[in-house]
């Protein structure tokens, strides 16, 4: 659970940088990306227990 929390933290602060800064839209998708991936990790940890 606390890599989970720490990869939708990460995907948090990626995704604001990315929309608040001019130019650095690569890290919105980055962050999009790493939230997903984030959903993904939960998903399949719980579907083993």
């Amino acid at each position: 659970m606390t890599v989970f929390l720490a990869l939708v933290l990460l995907a948090v602060i990626l995704g604001l940088i990315g929309a608040v800064v001019k130019g650095l839209g690569y890290l919105l998708a980055i962050g999009i990306v790493v939230f997903v991936l984030a959903l993904a990790l939960l998903f399949t940890r719980s579907r083993r227990r």
